[in-house]
């Protein structure tokens, strides 16, 4: 069992039963999954694009991505449809605690001029988006081996029914949140 899960049964579930006065475990917010989104335009020019993606995605995650296509055509972009534009993941279980352990404690504090993430990011239905600037900031991805530094988007969904639960689950895991 990974530790912010083992950190989460003993620590945070807890907490959270007691502030929100919940009657039943199965009340509780959990994580669902994470899904970690990275758009590629100029996969349409360059072939290899997408392959690079993949392969960096897959060693941040431990996972295989999925390539993402295009569902319509759209001629300002020379966009077809089907036309590889992106690649994801989504983890669960193990994989997705052992991913949200290395966000927070080794990759985002890499960032420079690291202050927190914003709370603010939040759907309304208690699901947290947050956009890296670069994948560089894994330890798993060797800076002389990328073609070009990209972003891509971490979604984190949770069975929490407001943001304010979600907001409770995440700051409880050690998620570095901007104190205000």
């Amino acid at each position: 069992m990974s530790r912010l899960k083992a950190k989460y049964k003993g620590d945070v579930a807890p907490a959270l039963m007691k502030k929100f006065g919940y009657k039943n475990v199965m009340q509780l917010p959990r994580l669902d999954k994470i899904v970690v989104n990275v758009g590629c335009g100029d996969a349409r020019d360059n072939a290899k694009a997408i392959d690079a993606v993949v392969r960096d995605i897959t060693q941040i995650t431990g996972q295989k991505a999925v390539v993402t296509k295009a569902r319509k055509s759209v001629a300002n972009f020379k966009l077809r449809e089907g036309m590889a534009v992106g690649v994801k993941v989504t983890l669960r279980s193990e994989r997705m605690w052992e991913f949200l352990d290395r966000l927070f404690n080794v990759a985002l504090p890499r960032v420079r001029d690291f202050r927190g993430i914003s709370a603010n990011s939040f759907d309304g239905r208690g699901n947290y988006a947050l956009g890296i600037k670069e994948q560089l900031i894994f330890p798993e991805i060797d800076y002389d081996k990328i073609e070009k530094v990209r972003g891509m988007d971490v979604i984190i969904c949770t069975t929490a029914k407001t943001d304010e639960e979600a907001r409770e689950l995440l700051s409880g895991l050690g998620a570095p949140f901007i104190t205000a």
